[in-house]
């Protein structure tokens, strides 16, 4: 989700630096904002270039990502799996599954992605896989819940980012609304996991970086 919780000026600098996007997320990215509803959920070109780098830097054979919507973030991991890589990415919004199976479609690496439509939470455990890089971009109340599944079928060295971790910034606030508390709550949790080594980044509205120990 492209919210701005930083210096605006220093955010549009760093967009303004970063490198340009393909031709195949620009049409992504313009499509989001023409036909889809909440367009602001897409993770946009800064953020994909952050989780192309990660992929890139990693090169995983499995990634998994908790939340769809219109694809551009797995089009994004997808530049930097292994020869032999596949990301699995779910989505429980039947209504938009369409349109990213169509960008999955036009992509090189259609081959590598497997889209599956559903609850996460019932997908997950049918996946006999063990994962090099998780992305958590779904229902923010089930982000523990989410964390829990993935956690043991991480190997060693795997990392886990889990976006929106600072809600527009509510998560300073001493009355917290549900949504909020929860991710409060999975930042703690994070935090307090001797499995893993987290940090916060400041990236939009915030992802938690976790590499499992």
């Amino acid at each position: 989700m492209e919210q701005i919780i930083t210096n605006p000026a220093i955010e549009q600098y760093i967009d303004q630096q970063k490198s340009p996007a393909d031709a195949l997320l620009l049409s992504v990215e313009r499509a989001t904002h023409l036909k889809a509803m909440s367009p602001q959920m897409l993770s946009g070109q800064t953020q994909g270039n952050f989780l192309s780098i990660i992929a890139l830097m990693m090169r995983p054979r499995r990634v998994l990502e908790i939340g769809t919507y219109t694809g551009f973030s797995a089009l994004c991991m997808a530049e930097g799996l292994a020869s032999d890589g596949l990301i699995y990415t779910l989505e429980a919004n039947p209504e938009i599954a369409p349109m990213a199976q169509e960008h999955f479609s036009m992509s090189r690496y259609s081959d590598k992605i497997v889209f599956k439509i559903g609850d996460a939470r019932e997908i997950i455990p049918s996946l006999d896989e063990t994962w090099d890089l998780v992305f958590i971009d779904a229902d923010k109340t089930s982000y523990c819940d989410y964390y829990d599944m993935v956690i043991d079928r991480l190997r060693p060295g795997g990392i886990i980012l889990a976006d929106n971790v600072l809600w527009y910034g509510k998560v300073l606030e001493n009355k917290m609304d549900k949504k909020t508390k929860v991710l409060h709550e999975f930042n703690k949790k994070l935090a307090n996991d001797a499995r893993v080594k987290c940090v916060i980044l400041p990236l939009r509205d915030g992802i938690n970086m976790a590499i499992k120990l």
